[in-house]
């Protein structure tokens, strides 16, 4: 490793050994630092095994008390609590609740802050005063965070939108992938990672890159009953971009558009603005100031719609919004899901509707294409690694072998799939002295070929969602593991059957499968 400094692993609390003792203690720590009377279906679980030394992914909706399962647990726990987290804004308020709420010492670090004060933080570390630190995934980069945290004593680890770790989720990130050989650095602290939508593979991903050893899993329901699921079919563009606008226009709100490129953003935006609807556009091409402006006016309710790319939504905790459409196709059902569970998160009627033509699928398959990969040019890789005496970096890599940021990233992941690599935390990456580099470099090519394969299977899903007749609830659900059976009486396919249908969305459509 990169580090070769021993960490320090803090013991634990004895629990006591009764399940209904260990119950009341959980309970009590809860209502003394939470206020909370009861916990929530899987809270208790997996804060039990956490205190119990298990791994444990949790997959809960948005708003079910995924960080309430680290604070207690993290409270019970002598040593450090550390949570990683992508947002920096968000940290920011997690940091601010658990001093209001359980007047812990609640520290942070990240690119947001002067190097002083990050350094501040670090000789807190020292001292043995943070119980909770946060952290983004890109502060693992220096040598000198991890070694901080190995003297400190890291006794849960937490991995905030734990999704992103995998390629096959909807907000994959290539700083997350570090997280597993951190977590080894760190003597394999008890880890929680914590998600609110992951299919079964997506899980399988979460638990073999993190290192998860025989973990808990908890998956608390996918179904958003309140939310009515629409598909609109189209010929032409024209057709389609006035069905949006016209429907923007009269739809209950606030409300967001998703779409699949900026100009399409900034384009409707100016249409809906034209028809008199207070709206924002939102796309990575902005700067962060401007993202933070619009991401603000829109929470505060200064305007009603925002139409924006898939950039805008992690962390977005807005209760009202009464509907999530989407002019452009995503790449995945998980894409997809992610997205329109945005809307109705107060449990009140909301709508979700994708507005489709047949050719949005070709236009998304070119958009989302996997890098395809030689196995000379990733064998090229593995022997400018090998050809190094220990670590060396990525942008020492990408000059020697001239390949695209895209290629090289690809070729060191496939590489470290199959065993011939090792990412350290630092981002530096070692040789495996046992790998035999062209069989190496051959399997990790077919491995980025069945990735290809895997995103246009992914894409043809979507497709197929498009095309249903039958209960697109029930298709959601099952392709996320839930049994749930149609019909659901609050999609278009189930009113075709059932004009005269009544929801009630406090009560929700499903019915219990025998």
């Amino acid at each position: 490793m990169a580090t070769k400094k021993k960490a320090r692993s803090p013991k634990k609390k004895a629990l006591p050994k009764k399940n209904h003792a260990v119950k009341n203690q959980i309970l009590e720590v809860a209502h003394r630092e939470l206020g909370f009377d009861t916990l929530r279906p899987g809270q208790e679980t997996a804060v039990r095994a956490l205190l119990e030394g298990r791994n444990c992914l949790t997959i809960m909706p948005t708003g079910a008390g995924k960080s309430a399962i680290y604070q207690i647990a993290g409270s019970m726990m002598k040593g450090l609590t550390l949570i990683v987290s992508p947002l920096i804004a968000l940290q920011k308020d997690q940091v601010e609740a658990i001093r209001e709420q359980m007047d812990e010492a609640a520290l942070v670090i990240n690119s947001a802050q002067r190097a002083s004060e990050n350094r501040e933080v670090f000789e807190k570390l020292q001292e043995g005063a943070g119980k909770f630190v946060f952290l983004a995934p890109e502060q693992f980069h220096k040598r000198e965070t991890v070694e901080a945290l190995q003297s400190a004593g890291v006794s849960l680890f937490v991995v905030d939108e734990a999704h992103c770790i995998s390629e096959w989720g909807h907000d994959f990130r290539p700083d997350y992938l570090r997280l597993g050989p951190v977590i080894e650095a760190l003597g394999h602290p008890v880890t929680l990672a914590m998600t609110a939508t992951a299919s079964p593979e997506v899980r399988d991903e979460i638990v073999r890159r993190l290192g998860l050893r025989d973990p808990e899993i908890i998956v608390q329901g996918f179904d958003r009953p309140n939310i009515h699921l629409r598909v609109d079919r189209f010929e032409n563009e024209d057709d389609k971009l006035q069905a949006l606008v016209h429907r923007v226009r009269w739809a209950h709100k606030p409300g967001i558009v998703y779409v699949g490129t900026r100009r399409n953003a900034e384009e409707i935006m100016r249409l809906l603005k034209d028809e008199g609807v207070d709206s924002l556009f939102y796309h990575a091409g902005l700067k962060a100031s401007e993202r933070t402006a619009i991401q603000e006016q829109f929470m505060a309710g200064q305007d009603d719609v925002i139409v924006a790319t898939n950039a805008f939504g992690m962390g977005i905790d807005k209760s009202d919004v009464r509907f999530v459409y989407h002019y452009d196709v995503t790449d995945s059902i998980d894409s997809y899901y992610q997205e329109i569970g945005r809307a109705g998160r107060d449990g009140e009627k909301s709508e979700a509707i994708l507005f489709f033509r047949p050719q949005d699928i070709g236009a998304q398959k070119f958009k989302a294409g996997e890098t395809r990969l030689e196995p000379e040019n990733i064998e090229h890789v593995a022997e400018i690694v090998a050809g190094h005496d220990g670590p060396v970096g990525a942008e020492e890599i990408a000059e020697q072998s001239n390949l695209s940021e895209r290629k090289l990233t690809a070729a060191i992941h496939r590489l470290e799939d199959v065993g011939a690599l090792e990412v350290l935390p630092s981002g530096e990456v070692c040789i495996d002295e046992a790998a035999r580099l062209s069989e190496a470099a051959q399997a990790a090519a077919e491995e980025q070929e069945r990735r290809r394969e895997m995103k246009r299977q992914r894409l043809l899903q979507m497709e197929e969602y498009a095309g249903l007749n039958s209960c697109r609830r029930e298709y959601l659900l099952r392709y996320f593991g839930d049994q749930f059976s149609g019909p659901c009486n609050n999609c278009d396919n189930c009113e075709k059957r059932n004009p005269d249908i009544a929801v009630d969305p406090s009560i929700g459509t499903r019915r219990e499968v025998a």
